[in-house]
């Protein structure tokens, strides 16, 4: 995965503003996977693409992300904290990697963006989602994705993925992937209440089918935006 845009990299005609694109869903739904297929298809048909991913995608935004998944910190994160946490990750990552890409005609896929906090911090902890949108604004400014894909998935089959993944990957879980399933369930719910107030933007994706099928679906939702 690229963290970093390289404005020396293929730059495009003047004028031509990259795609944005974010990836959205919860843990063990195959988002980074199919993130990874997409850029690949992108590329092979010449398009220059960034991918990169949140929280992180800069040296700041890689440091919080270890506060945030991993306690580096040694102390626990209150949720108002960790809503700030992804906030200045956020801002970091759009004025050092994602406008810059963007203005230069390149496009972005992104690995989670501002629908993550609302769907984790705002439906999962119960922080009022109206004051999440002020933190991410203030964030984020004007920029706001193209077209957001969510992969959904039945909460107790991600979970069943996810535990397969680290008994034959090794790891654990992070501290979001160790909330409860309840928790979880708010997530997705979330995830699906966002998808229904913002259609033209939302893209459902089933996530409990065969890698090779979702990409497929996934390019021909991606393609539309190449006009």
């Amino acid at each position: 995965m690229n963290h970093e845009y390289d404005p020396s990299v293929s730059p495009s005609p003047p004028g031509s503003r990259g795609k944005f694109i974010t990836l959205e869903g919860m843990e063990g739904s195959g988002k980074s996977t199919q993130g990874d297929a997409l850029v690949r298809h992108l590329r092979e048909e010449g398009v220059e693409v960034v991918f990169t991913r949140e929280p992180g995608g800069t040296p700041t935004g890689e440091l919080i992300r270890d506060i945030l998944q991993h306690d580096k910190a040694g102390e626990p994160v209150s949720a108002e904290a960790e809503v700030l946490l992804f906030a200045a990750s956020r801002a970091q990552h759009v004025q050092h990697v994602i406008e810059p890409a963007l203005a230069g005609g390149t496009w972005v896929i992104c690995d989670r963006f501002i629908d993550s906090t609302t769907a984790y911090q705002g439906y999962g902890r119960d922080i009022s989602v109206e004051q999440l949108q002020q933190i991410n604004h203030f964030a984020i400014g004007h920029t706001r994705p193209d077209l957001t894909l969510l992969f959904d998935i039945d909460v107790d089959a991600a979970l069943g993925r996810l535990q397969k993944h680290f008994e034959a990957h090794g790891g654990e879980a992070d501290r979001i992937e160790q909330e409860s399933r309840v928790f979880h369930e708010r997530v997705r719910n979330g995830y699906l209440q966002l998808s229904g107030e913002d259609p033209q933007r939302f893209r459902l994706v089933q996530a409990d089918r065969a890698p090779g099928e979702i990409a497929a679906e996934v390019w021909e939702l991606v393609r539309v935006l190449r006009g």
